[in-house]
């Protein structure tokens, strides 16, 4: 079997992703995982599909055909998964909003080796004021040299800078 990793993005509307799910299946895809949202009226997903090799060019040519307004589909091939007991940490992070943010905080993630496996951001109004606050949950794999307890340290030089308030734990558990 082939593995394909497609990146979809298109004006949201109902039915969309069972236009893609009924494309995969009919070209003689198997659908292995996905991560989807809707975010400003538009529809992004990012998902691996598993294929005969001699269906990969079929499969690839009725996705690009689908008639769906708007519709992008980039296809690749997997990229080198992550080493095999990589230590994953949750990240949870609050703070006031402001330029650069994600730019800091990835920074120093990248500085001490850690690879972001997934990550969400979103902005709120603060309780009791019109401020915005950005909050940020992340799932980060560490470099098995680098215990929590150093991340945590590196993090923490950025709280007085950014205000932030910040959690890391092993992930699945409190």
């Amino acid at each position: 079997m082939e593995h394909l990793v497609l990146t979809v993005i298109a004006p949201d509307r109902p039915g969309l992703v069972e236009a893609l799910a009924d494309c995969v299946a009919a070209q003689g895809g198997n659908w292995l995982e996905s991560r989807m949202a809707h975010l400003a009226g538009q529809f992004a997903g990012i998902l691996s599909v598993e294929v005969e090799p001699e269906l990969r060019n079929g499969l690839v040519e009725a996705l690009q055909q689908l008639a769906i307004p708007g519709l992008r589909i980039l296809v690749g091939d997997p990229g080198q998964p992550a080493p095999v007991g990589a230590p994953l940490v949750q990240l949870d992070l609050l703070g006031n909003d402001r330029v650069g943010i994600v730019r800091d905080i990835t920074r120093a993630l990248h500085q001490v080796g850690v690879n972001v496996e997934r990550l969400s951001t979103e902005t709120r109004p603060a309780p009791m004021s019109s401020e915005l606050l950005f909050h940020a949950t992340a799932l980060l794999a560490l470099p098995t040299d680098l215990a929590l307890e150093t991340l945590q340290a590196h993090l923490e030089t950025l709280t007085d800078d950014l205000m932030v308030e910040l959690k890391l734990y092993r992930h699945g558990h409190d």
